[in-house]
């Protein structure tokens, strides 16, 4: 059976999440098997995360520089080819039709044939965890923006007068999906996501634990034969 993302070389990737971390948490396995099959993946960081709890930072404006380097970091490990962050306001972020303009230049200014946010429909991660707000949010904007906005001229003309014109996205993948239809096994990327994830140092805590825990929730979101996996729901657009 073919693979759900057996795409053509030279395929571009775009993922849109809302704090540094939150690709290699939720899908940090799939963009090392993505970079290692030779498509570009670019990130779209949404907020730097200056809420994220860090006794170590206290000052908010100092713990956002600090998570921008980390994720710089997390993101050098995993292969992928260029970062951008639009600076809004952690843990207050909304769908708002101002911000749904700058995801939409976003993905524009990037060109990806393949935008990855995360399920805004998702409020419950296992039976332990509430989907923070900004997680929701980030995937109502981009969701609204892929639909109709990016590939539509007449949303949002201004764009196009700044030269971001209209632009064709083949495919979008959401993570922590409320119901996925995609699963990947990624056990080959594991270690590779855990040293990923360890570069987010501000927010792990003692990496021993941090370790002894990642390996407790990859025993729970295991495949058969233990095999690691990633889970999304995947929608195909009609060409």
């Amino acid at each position: 059976m073919e693979q759900a993302d057996n795409w053509a070389a030279g395929t571009t990737i775009l993922v849109v999440l809302a704090h540094p971390d939150d690709p290699e948490f939720f899908l940090g396995g799939t963009i090392a098997r993505w970079t290692s099959a030779g498509f570009t993946v670019k990130y779209g960081l949404l907020t730097k995360g200056e809420r994220g709890i860090s006794p170590e930072f206290p000052d908010s404006q100092e713990l956002a520089c600090v998570r921008k380097v980390e994720q710089t970091e997390a993101a050098r490990v995993l292969g992928v080819h260029e970062l951008y962050f639009l600076d809004y306001p952690d843990g207050y972020l909304v769908p708002s039709l101002d911000i749904r303009r700058e995801v939409t230049r976003l993905i524009r200014k990037a060109k990806p044939d393949i935008v990855v946010s995360c399920d805004p429909q998702n409020y419950f991660v296992h039976e332990t965890y509430l989907n923070h707000p900004d997680h929701r949010a980030a995937g109502q904007l981009v969701v609204d923006a892929v639909f109709p906005a990016v590939s539509n001229p007449s949303f949002f003309p201004e764009l196009t007068e700044e030269g971001y014109p209209a632009v064709k996205v083949s495919e979008l993948w959401l993570s922590l999906p409320a119901q996925a239809n995609v699963v990947l096994d990624v056990s080959e990327y594991w270690q590779q996501r855990a040293q990923a994830l360890l570069q987010h140092k501000s927010q792990i805590g003692d990496p021993e634990r941090f370790l002894a825990h990642l390996e407790e929730r990859r025993l729970d979101n295991s495949g058969p034969d233990d095999r690691y996996v990633e889970r999304f729901r995947r929608i195909i657009f009609r060409k």
